[in-house]
């Protein structure tokens, strides 16, 4: 269901000039970041050396080998310490998940690594390195799905129809509001429903330069949504005893 609204977004591109239209936005803006990601790009970028994969492959696995250990660490401390969390049958249970807290503690340690001198590999095609990784990830998950399952309980893809609607629906409604240009529309709409995997591919369509936009969007987007996915999925349980 969401890749249908992704095909929508990219046949809109070619037309995002009568859309900026429509939802009369100033697109100028987007040319001056156009420019402005093109000269950085061509400041920071630099022939990628055995060295640099060798310490980008060791912060991001550190990074991960950390967050595995204070997940384990701290999701155990959490359950032995609060019933409420120990107690399956509750709600905040959920909180006692290593998983969770691995995803967590890996995304903030990406975000604190961003404000030192790491940030300057992505001169040296660290976004690729972790693009890569995104489709590995996608993948892994992709060859453990059994699509027959959706047969037996068609309820999910109308779920996800009226979950998709609304995101474009209020997204349009929002961009027709504060007057934003297309591109923020469509990238933003897939940095939260694609993440990494698909929103750096949004931005490109527009400009190839725009492709690191569509990266720090997705990233954002998963700041944002490791707690937003915690709160819909508490809402879900809700609504699946309801």
């Amino acid at each position: 269901v969401a890749n249908i609204w992704m095909a929508i977004i990219l046949l809109g591109i070619g037309k995002s000039d009568r859309i900026d239209h429509w939802l009369k936005a100033d697109n100028s803006s987007i040319e001056t970041l156009k420019a402005k990601v093109t000269a950085h790009t061509e400041k920071i970028t630099r022939v990628t050396t055995l060295h640099d994969y060798i310490i980008m492959l060791c912060l991001a696995f550190f990074a991960v080998g950390l967050s595995h250990y204070l997940a384990y660490h701290f999701s155990g401390f959490l359950e032995n310490t609060f019933e409420v969390i120990r107690n399956k049958e509750k709600a905040l249970s959920s909180l006692g998940s290593k998983f969770l807290w691995m995803v967590v503690f890996a995304t903030t340690a990406g975000i604190l690594l961003s404000f030192t001198k790491a940030k300057n590999y992505e001169g040296a095609g660290a976004s690729k390195i972790g693009g890569l990784f995104i489709y590995i990830l996608v993948a892994t998950i992709g060859m453990k799905m059994d699509l027959g399952r959706f047969l037996e309980n068609p309820g999910l893809i109308a779920v996800g129809i009226i979950w998709i609607s609304i995101h474009a629906g209020l997204l349009i409604l929002v961009a027709k509001i504060i007057k934003a240009p297309f591109f923020f529309l469509a990238v933003g709409s897939q940095a939260n429903v694609g993440g990494a995997a698909s929103a750096p591919i949004v931005a490109a369509e527009f400009h190839p330069s725009l492709t690191s936009v569509g990266i720090l969007l997705a990233v954002l987007g998963y700041v944002v949504g490791t707690a937003g996915a915690y709160i819909c999925g508490l809402l879900m349980e809700v609504a699946a005893n309801v």
